[in-house]
């Protein structure tokens, strides 16, 4: 499943990051730790490798 806004992608690649051991699990915050916890590798690998070409800075509700 793609990201719905380039924030979303962005917080993916945080959480991403530190499953794969890049980043400190205690730098991330709101949105991406939530993204940690919940979620396995692949499932944010999907997120995170979504273009951000043409994604809205936010997702509207």
């Amino acid at each position: 499943m793609p990201a719905k806004s380039k924030a979303q992608q962005k917080a993916a690649g945080a959480a991403l990051s530190a499953k794969r051991g890049d980043t400190k699990v205690s730098d991330l915050q709101g949105a991406s730790k939530d993204m940690y916890d919940s979620m396995s590798e692949s499932e944010l690998e999907d997120f995170a490798e979504t273009k951000r070409k043409g994604l809205p800075e936010k997702k509207s509700d």
